[in-house]
């Protein structure tokens, strides 16, 4: 084991394939083995009973996920992008006030990309999310589209990228896969 000096890094999970939440959750089942506390925001996520809501309940109080959104996104002209709106300003608020409340060792901002490439929060906020970072703080993005300015300042960006997937083939989510 390494004796360098921690630095808190910010890690990019995005792509058109599958496995950037999974992946994030990864990081944070291996972070709360450190005993380190990890805080996961959601959101788009809303509504649905995930496997992984269960299992942090079960890790509780190191390790905690919060449900922002409102579901998932039908696309730019989907009718209830306000409530969208709405839910991911909220959340990108709450995770203004926990990094800097000093409180975590990581934490996940679950589908934030997909919120900024739906025009639900601004690039300009996430930018500035960033740039508030305490140099200790883990901070993990996920979702598709990742914009250039983000994975510029990130330390490590990792790209999904589907090569085959069950859905195209006709079968239908699977429990303990997609949720």
């Amino acid at each position: 084991m390494s004796t360098a000096k921690r630095k808190g890094l910010i890690v990019v999970n995005t792509g058109n394939g599958k496995g950037k939440t999974t992946a994030a959750l990864g990081m944070a089942l291996r972070a709360w083995g450190q005993e380190m506390k990890v805080l996961m925001l959601q959101f788009i996520k809303g509504g649905w009973r995930y496997g992984e809501l269960k299992a942090a309940e079960k890790l509780a109080p190191g390790f905690e996920i919060r449900q922002m959104g409102e579901g998932f996104i039908k696309g730019k002209d989907d009718n209830s992008l306000d409530e969208h709106r709405h839910a991911a300003r909220q959340a990108l608020e709450t995770a203004r006030k926990e990094i800097a409340s000093g409180s975590y060792d990581m934490i996940i901002l679950d589908e934030v990309l997909y919120a900024v490439h739906y025009g639900l929060i601004e690039l300009a906020d996430v930018l500035e999310l960033l740039d508030q970072k305490p140099e200790m703080l883990h901070l993990v993005l996920t979702g598709r589209n990742a914009p250039p300015q983000i994975i510029e300042r990130a330390d490590l960006v990792t790209e999904m990228r589907e090569v085959k997937h069950p859905f195209t083939q006709g079968i239908a989510a699977q429990k303990g896969i997609e949720y």
